[in-house]
């Protein structure tokens, strides 16, 4: 796979918002560019694989669930600039309501942790404001 930083037009992205009850799976990411960061199970979409299937092999790869990925919560764009203010990451992001199949919830790829969380812990976990957005979104239902 080519940079992430400094690419040469946006990569896309797909999101897996995996609900159970009144719980969303959220992963402690171990690279840029949210490193350290608690955020929704994902990352970019490979040639010839659908978003829907993007979302279902991330959120397998990080979390160890069978999802399946249902409807479309939200598309976004994550843009960041470098100091300089030259573009350092820019992502098109489709993030997808997802059910649990199955499988019990482990840390793995490029995740350092994973966890469920309700809708009350977010804060607390410092989870970024487009990202809770659409957390609060699935768990309203």
């Amino acid at each position: 796979m080519g940079r992430r930083d400094y690419p040469e037009r946006p990569l896309i992205g797909a999101g897996a918002v995996i609900v159970r009850g009144n719980q969303v799976v959220l992963v402690r990411r171990g690279r840029p560019p949210l490193a350290g960061e608690w955020s929704i199970p994902g990352g970019v979409v490979k040639l010839g694989e659908t978003l829907r299937q993007a979302a279902e092999r991330e959120a397998r790869e990080e979390t160890g669930l069978e999802i399946e990925a249902g409807e479309v919560l939200e598309v976004f764009e994550s843009i960041t600039p470098d100091a300089a203010g030259k573009t350092c990451y820019h992502y098109v992001i489709v993030d997808f309501l997802c059910g649990l199949k199955s499988g019990e919830l482990r840390a793995g790829g490029d995740a350092l942790e994973a966890k469920w969380c309700r809708a009350e812990e977010l804060a607390e976990m410092r989870v970024s404001e487009p990202a809770t957005k659409v957390i609060l979104k699935a768990l309203r239902g």
